[in-house]
Formats: structure tokens, C-alpha cells, sequence
């Protein structure tokens, strides 16, 4: 991730290992973390539309974990006096040289990361190829427009 954002992850340290590194425990007292996806979307699609389907594919297949994991966070505030976040799916858009990026941010259950974000995939590249068009995925490519007449010399 590339934000100063939440990971859910928790640090413990082993008296073994104080000086020797960190040990990241995913399952103690908050089974998931947070995750997130980019979607680079062409320019001149819709872009509403676009916010739309994945604001949609998100609750459908995230809604239920936000609501599990509001509950263990709230026990995670009290117990480590840590201020309230966000654990709902949220979307940020960024405008990019080459594409609109949408980048999706999600809680997940810790277990289940690489499924769920290919469920996610599969079915936001479905919904975006229902569009007909009008929502584009965008990659990085060369178009050439005009090309000069060639003179090949023998």
C-alpha cells in the first residue's frame, strides 16, 4: 500500500527476537487487515458509472467483513487506546498521466486476501466489460497515429 493508512496488522515483539526483528501476528486480536486494489480506467469513460460498479462490486462482496471487523476494531480502541478508523470499503480516484485510477481500500479477513481480491477483479472486469464501452480499462500502450511515408533504400 502506498498511503500512511491502517494495515491491521499488529507488532509483537518475543523477548528472543527484541533485537532482532519484528514478528507480524495477523490473527491476535484483529483477524483482518486492509487491502487494496487500482483499477487504472481509461480517459473519456464514464467515470461516475465506473465509481458506481465498483462502489457496488465492493458491497457486495465486502459488506459483510466491514461489518465484522467494525465490531472487533471497536474492542481494538478500547484495548489499545488507538483512534477510531474506517472499515468500510472507501475509493479514491487519482488522475494519472495515462488513465483515472481507482484505488479501492478494504478490510478482508487476514485468511482470505488473494481470494477475495481475485473475486474482486472478476467481477468489476465483468461488469466493466457490460458497459459496452463505456467503462474502459486502461493500460499502458502506444498508439501511433501517424507514421512518415518510408523510403527503403536497396
Amino acid at each position: 500500500m502506498t498511503s500512511d493508512n491502517y494495515s491491521g496488522r499488529i507488532l509483537q515483539i518475543s523477548n528472543s527476537f527484541v533485537f532482532k526483528g519484528p514478528v507480524f501476528n495477523y490473527s491476535t486480536d484483529f483477524p483482518f487487515v486492509w487491502d487494496e486494489i487500482t483499477l487504472p480506467v481509461k480517459y473519456g469513460s464514464d467515470v461516475g458509472l465506473a465509481h458506481r460498479i465498483i462502489e457496488e462490486v465492493a458491497a457486495g462482496l465486502l459488506g459483510e467483513y466491514a461489518g465484522y471487523a467494525r465490531q472487533y476494531w471497536k474492542k481494538m480502541v478500547r484495548k489499545y487506546l488507538i483512534e477510531d478508523a474506517n472499515v468500510t470499503p472507501v475509493i479514491f480516484i487519482r488522475l494519472t498521466d495515462n488513465w483515472i485510477e481507482f484505488t479501492l481500500r478494504f478490510v478482508v479477513d487476514y485468511k482470505r486476501r488473494k481470494s477475495n481480491k481475485t473475486l474482486l477483479y472478476q467481477r468489476l472486469l465483468e461488469q466493466f466489460n457490460a458497459t459496452e464501452g463505456k467503462v474502459q480499462l486502461a493500460s499502458a500502450t502506444l498508439d501511433i497515429t501517424a507514421v512518415p511515408p518510408l523510403a527503403i533504400i536497396q
